[in-house]
């Protein structure tokens, strides 16, 4: 039997333990999870700095060294999502439907843990504590494949949040950490249908896309954000502006960020010019249709690859487009399925904006920036879903549940001749 298998196996059979947790003790577990990583910061701040001196000896730099980088704020911030996860309502045994049936038959619809999730993921240690929370938090095991880069700081978080467990008598298994990182290391796990639930993975799109490739078991996809803002004939200047600056400019390497302004040709000669300034003293760089480039001569011109691109960074494809229709059309093409925004003060654009745009998030008169677990409601965030499985956009600790029927009688059967006589 493989090491991975055998790891695997241990973490399945102690979703048990966790499943048969309340709410209470999971949530004392999550807080002293939150109070060892306190305890060890000393450790996790050495174990992060091995991890960023051969990062950047590798030659690793800019967001992803930042990404990397830990320091006392940032585990502190680190113990204090934990603490909030622990403050979440509980999604295990909540009960989304009830009814009684012609045949006497209640009928509920209930949420129970998904059993065992494998956590695939890149350059960010505190996705270690975070995934762990969350899955722990629906009543689940998790298996955890960080990257190489963040080896010593993920083993060393691990390590404070296992003495948690074995503090509250749990199985450390419940959270294992996968420290052999060979490539076919993740194939085999990714393989294991008979162990493993579900698969997340978390990072740049070459890992989801290898993780998809490979996996046997289902996945959760969200390859990229090519996140769009359409500004309507009907928009309030003022208001699309602010929304255009925030989403393009406030966090540009983050996956809901905005990569395309899409202006309405009524609106385009006074909007696309102040737009342009503003984003010009950001230092953002436009890249523009011919008809953009018409009021802005000094624009460079936009390839269809440019459309289709997340960016990461401070540049924006801009076009002008003759109607909503051609929006919609525009981000039906080139979008991703993540995010999209409309400001507009036109009730019936936006009404056939969000029920013809298909994305997991659609915003209207909002920064796309929203597009966040934490933002909208769900406490903390485990990923985002762009695949239409059991869960689509932001996921919190109730998308790592599943409902289930459970069916109450009194003695009721379907076919009379199966009555005993």
């Amino acid at each position: 039997m493989s090491d991975v298998r055998t790891l695997a196996l241990a973490c399945r059979d102690a979703a048990p333990a966790i499943a048969a947790l309340d709410s209470s003790a999971k949530a004392a577990l999550l807080r002293g999870m939150a109070a060892a990583l306190e305890a060890h910061c000393a450790d996790v701040l050495a174990a992060n700095a091995r991890d960023m001196a051969q990062a950047a000896a590798k030659g690793v730099q800019g967001a992803l060294l930042d990404r990397l980088r830990l320091d006392e704020a940032r585990v502190a911030g680190i113990a204090n999502a934990l603490r909030e996860v622990a403050g979440l309502p509980d999604p295990v045994g909540l009960v989304t439907r009830r009814e009684t049936r012609p045949s006497g038959l209640m009928v509920e619809r209930v949420r129970i843990p998904l059993g065992m999730v494998a956590m695939i993921y890149e350059a960010r240690p505190n996705v270690t504590a975070d995934a762990a929370a969350l899955c722990l938090k629906a009543g689940n095991a998790v298996i955890l494949r960080g990257g190489s880069e963040a080896i010593h700081s993920n083993t060393t978080i691990a390590a404070a949040l296992h003495e948690a467990l074995r503090a509250h008598d749990l199985p450390e298994a419940a959270v294992t950490l996968v420290e052999d990182l060979r490539r076919e290391t993740m194939v085999e796990l990714l393989q294991l249908t008979d162990i493993v639930d579900l698969a997340i993975p978390r990072g740049g799109e070459g890992l989801i896309r290898f993780v998809a490739e490979h996996a046997r078991v289902p996945v959760i996809k969200h390859y990229k954000g090519v996140c769009h803002l359409y500004v309507d004939r009907a928009a309030d200047f003022d208001l699309a502006l602010n929304l255009l600056i925030d989403g393009k400019t406030s966090r540009p390497g983050v996956c809901n960020a905005l990569e395309t302004l899409l202006v309405h040709r009524d609106a385009a000669t006074d909007f696309l010019p102040q737009a342009a300034r503003a984003l010009r003293e950001r230092g953002v760089e436009l890249r523009g249709d011919a008809a953009s480039r018409a009021l802005l001569p000094d624009m460079r011109a936009a390839t269809d690859d440019d459309y289709a691109a997340e960016f990461l960074d401070l540049i924006l494809a801009v076009r002008v487009v003759d109607s909503l229709e051609e929006a919609i059309a525009h981000i039906r093409r080139y979008g991703s399925d993540h995010t999209e925004v409309i400001a507009t003060r036109d009730e019936a654009a936006a009404r056939r904006f969000v029920q013809a745009i298909r994305s997991a998030v659609v915003m209207v008169n909002a920064s796309s920036r929203f597009s966040d677990g934490g933002e909208l409601g769900l406490g903390a965030e485990i990923g985002i879903s762009t695949t239409r499985l059991h869960a689509y956009g932001p996921m919190g600790a109730e998308s790592l549940t599943i409902e289930r029927f459970v069916v109450r009688g009194e003695g009721q059967i379907r076919h009379v001749e199966s009555r005993m006589r």
